[in-house]
């Protein structure tokens, strides 16, 4: 279910206000809807994951399920992180010299590398192409391609903390870090759209 429908966000909003659990009889009073329909919905939540049983009740000594939200049911509800992150960082580097930025942001890009194991063991080819892979999800659009020098390369065709990287250029030293230690390879920013190219561009220098 890469979408759940309003119904079902609705569903999960009442899973939030009453954590200890639902009932389908409860919910499809509350809703004004049949009971099968709430139980369509609910086995649609639960197989993906975003509720689950969590105890029964007795009424009139009839078992009834009770539901509870997970996790990823709570996570389904925008978290909005990067006006926060910008002021973290905007507060530190402005506090710290251009060198001590650089180690900082190097420092967290091998800590995020050190907590990634789907490398260990994998060929230089394997590693970038998981490389890609983590870096796409987390927002970039990343292409592996030759530069113009016939270089092997990783092109990215935007930055996800650009605005910051302009003000900060040394938050690339991240992307270098996670990118150095994930590929056990010597890497070069060799275009960077913070310095006004139109993408960044990082060279695996040992990569033929």
């Amino acid at each position: 279910m890469n979408k759940i429908s309003s119904r079902q966000h609705g569903i999960l909003e009442h899973f939030l206000v009453l954590k200890q659990g639902l009932s389908i009889e409860k919910l499809a009073d509350a809703l004004a809807i049949s009971r099968t329909a709430v139980q369509q919905h609910f086995y649609a939540l639960e197989s993906e994951g975003y509720i689950k049983k969590n105890a029964e009740t007795k009424t009139a000594g009839r078992p009834i399920t009770l539901y509870a939200i997970t996790d990823k049911g709570i996570n389904h509800f925008p978290k909005h992180y990067a006006w926060m992150a910008e002021l973290i960082l905007d507060d530190l580097l402005e506090t710290v010299s251009i060198k001590d930025g650089e180690v900082y942001m190097t420092k967290l890009g091998n800590k995020l590398a050190s907590q990634l194991h789907q490398f260990e063991g994998k060929s230089l080819t394997e590693r970038v192409i998981q490389l890609m892979v983590i870096m796409n999800e987390l927002g970039f659009v990343v292409r592996q391609t030759v530069n113009e020098q016939e270089k092997s390369c990783l092109q990215a065709c935007n930055c996800i903390y650009h605005d910051l990287a302009q003000k900060y250029p040394q938050i690339c030293q991240f992307d270098l870090a996670l990118m150095t230690s994930t590929l056990d390879e010597s890497i070069e920013l060799t275009r960077c759209m913070a310095k006004g190219d139109m993408l960044c561009e990082f060279l695996i220098l040992n990569c033929e």
